[in-house]
């Protein structure tokens, strides 16, 4: 690889290999930082083109590029992507792969000089893979959906959390993360949890004018359920219902057959091969509407889908977004509707899977894993406390959290040299997943306010990402009703600035609406805040 890689040796190779006759400003300056470099993380929308970062990137250093990808129909696609249109050296290496296929995979391995190598995060538990992956000597290794690392992201994975571990064992090769949606919350914690050494973060395009934001607003459920199959009446092309429960998708999936419309439920209940077999229907255009929890939609790449409608709300605007931008891939016109009944809130913050965790609960746990003599399999620890395999993993998190433990990257769990008492590290502990309920309380808060809102729905939303939009949009509800109040104009920091709470500390401000503020505090998480209140107790200052 040259040492300087220009600008037009870019250009060229997205369009000899990718066809693409141009970047967008977002990609070309990510792919120039990987190609620098630099630790790299890439938050952009669905259809943004964020393979193509790594896809150049990975040409132009040759070597081995390791994409770490959650799901084998993401690997399988990229793979057939680039070996069939493009003729880029692809494989993956995942469950489905005999002893002999792994074995002719890792001799083609040693035998090339670039390949992209497609993972799950499942593989790097195996201690061969992890030897043989370390000797390759990779170039560049991809975190793709990077926010599965995050506890506050909605598709969490506990296997992403031995990437950082991983990395380290690897000699940390240049890191590119790259995900369609993370507030700054979930990009902080992707950074520290793949030990990213002064990352680039870049941050591009989180409008999609194409798409109509709506909101209606129900008391109760029946007229909800008239509402959601109406929503899928008549209209061209394909639809996604979301619905918080796996009931909820087959009373309305069934309701939807019985109108004349080919709907499906899906949800974790059903066995992987139905699933499959329903997802297939849809991407071929047999089934018009999946109705689904939120187990649909990674990776989906459907170009023809008009309408995402939410039966229920969402858990956060993370998770609205990501949702919501599976609509419209193609650039025409898309809506996204949210049927808000604020009875679901409290659902919603049950399912958040953010509970209590008290020191008792600590305890036996840090306990067990110091006593051992050798890193501690979880399954171990869950079979000898009688514990789930969810309390564990949410224990393990904290206490890593108050490093209190390490995780290798086997998913083996060893004590730090941090022998703080057990009560006082117990504590801490309780107290970690404390301020991360009150961080997922919050931003469900901040759903509600989207859904609550008399201002332009794009700027509340926009914001939220921390990508100043002022509206009004004209393509969402209250801005086409003309009901929007006149812009507010008293602003006492600016948007995106950093102030201090007297009691919170430290926020960035992210949004005003009427004569509120909208902060985000690092332990306190997104609090609204009347402005005549601030000003007359003087409790912020800029920092």
């Amino acid at each position: 690889m040259p040492k300087t890689p220009t600008s037009r040796m870019i250009r060229e190779t997205a369009r000899d290999y990718l066809g693409y006759d141009d970047l967008r400003p977002g990609q070309h300056d990510a792919i120039r930082s990987v190609l620098d470099g630099h630790d790299t993380l890439a938050v952009m929308p669905t259809g943004s083109g964020k393979s193509a970062i790594y896809q150049i990137a990975g040409i132009i250093r040759s070597g081995i590029t390791i994409v770490v990808s959650p799901l084998i129909a993401l690997q399988r696609d990229q793979v057939d992507s680039l070996q069939g249109e493009r003729r880029i050296n692809a494989a993956e290496l995942n469950s489905t792969l005999s002893q002999g296929d792994r074995d002719d995979l890792f001799t083609q391995l040693e035998d090339t000089d670039q390949m992209f190598l497609f993972l799950a995060p499942e593989q790097l538990a195996n201690d061969e893979t992890l030897a043989f992956l370390k000797g390759l000597e990779p170039s560049l290794l991809v975190i793709d959906e990077a926010h599965c690392i995050s506890d506050w992201g909605h598709d969490f994975r506990p296997d992403y959390l031995r990437l950082g571990a991983f990395i380290e064992e690897l000699g940390h090769p240049t890191i590119l993360a790259l995900t369609a949606t993370a507030a700054g919350p979930v990009r902080d914690e992707i950074v520290e949890h793949l030990n990213m050494r002064d990352p680039n973060i870049f941050v591009r395009d989180f409008d999609r004018p194409n798409i109509r934001l709506d909101v209606q607003t129900f008391n109760e459920s029946d007229d909800k359920l008239a509402a959601a199959l109406e929503s899928a009446t008549g209209r061209k092309g394909s639809g996604i219902i979301y619905a918080a429960t796996r009931q909820d998708t087959e009373t309305i999936a069934e309701a939807l057959s019985q109108k004349g419309i080919t709907a499906s439920a899906y949800h974790a209940g059903l066995k992987p091969k139905d699933r499959d077999a329903i997802q297939n229907a849809f991407m071929d255009g047999e089934i018009t509407v999946i109705v689904a929890t939120i187990a649909f939609g990674m990776g989906i790449d459907k170009p023809d889908i008009r309408y995402v409608v939410h039966h229920s709300i969402s858990d956060s605007l993370d998770s609205y977004y990501q949702e919501i931008g599976r609509a419209g891939r193609d650039g025409e016109p898309a809506e996204a509707l949210l049927l808000y009944d604020p009875s679901d809130l409290g659902l919603r913050r049950f399912q958040s899977g953010v509970g209590e965790l008290k020191p008792e609960d600590v305890r036996p746990v840090i306990a067990t894993i110091r006593k051992a003599d050798e890193p501690v399999d979880p399954a171990t620890i869950r079979e000898e406390l009688d514990l789930r395999d969810s309390e564990v993993i949410r224990v393990i998190g904290r206490l890593e959290d108050v490093d209190a433990v390490d995780v290798a990257p086997s998913g083996e769990v060893v004590a730090t040299s941090n022998r703080k008492k057990i009560d006082d590290v117990a504590q801490a502990a309780a107290e970690a997943q404390g301020r991360l309920q009150q961080y997922a309380f919050s931003r469900l808060e901040m759903m509600r306010r989207y859904a609550e809102t008399s201002t332009c729905r794009r700027e509340i939303l926009l914001s939220y990402f921390g990508d100043p939009y002022e509206g009004p949009c004209d393509n969402c509800d209250v801005c086409e009703s003309g009901n929007a109040p006149a812009e507010v104009t008293n602003h006492p920091f600016p948007l995106q600035s950093t102030v201090n709470h007297t009691s919170w500390g430290p926020g960035t401000v992210m949004n005003y609406e009427g004569n509120t503020i909208t902060i985000l505090f690092e332990e306190a998480g997104y609090r609204t805040l009347d402005l005549d209140l601030v000003a007359e107790n003087d409790i912020l200052e800029p920092a």
